[in-house]
């Protein structure tokens, strides 16, 4: 019984820590959409959306790292790993895009992206 709640309350901590990491992940995709607009429109807009790069990159690896934590303890269902997984293929797609100055497919991915991280939320 004393297992049962354990278990229980590892779950719930391991999906709270998922949400906020898949809230970490959507306003980074966010703000890389708002530094895109800076992009265009100043002088230190290549900056901060080069910066705002690495920190999604690193927010959809932390959302992965989240989502096999609290999967493999408490075992859960593994579709979260298999989204972040998704995402973080997704995020190195649209890092080599970026560099490589792709804007007819690297604008598009971000729209997706940012669409399906909030759809991850709104399900969570």
């Amino acid at each position: 019984m004393a297992t049962q709640v354990t278990a229980a309350v590892n779950a719930q901590r391991g999906s709270s820590f998922l949400q906020i990491a898949i809230v970490l992940q959507t306003l980074t995709i966010f703000l890389q959409a708002v530094s895109a607009g800076l992009l265009l429109t100043s002088s230190y807009g290549e900056t901060l959306h080069s910066v705002g790069a690495r920190v999604m990159y690193g927010a959809s690896m932390l959302y992965l790292l989240v989502a096999v934590l609290a999967w493999k303890p408490g075992g859960g269902s593994a579709r979260p790993v298999w989204h972040a997984s998704g995402f973080l293929v997704l995020a190195s797609i649209q890092v080599v895009l970026g560099i490589a100055h792709v804007p007819s497919v690297h604008l598009p991915l971000g729209v997706l992206m940012f669409g399906l991280s909030v759809l991850a939320l709104a399900r969570r």
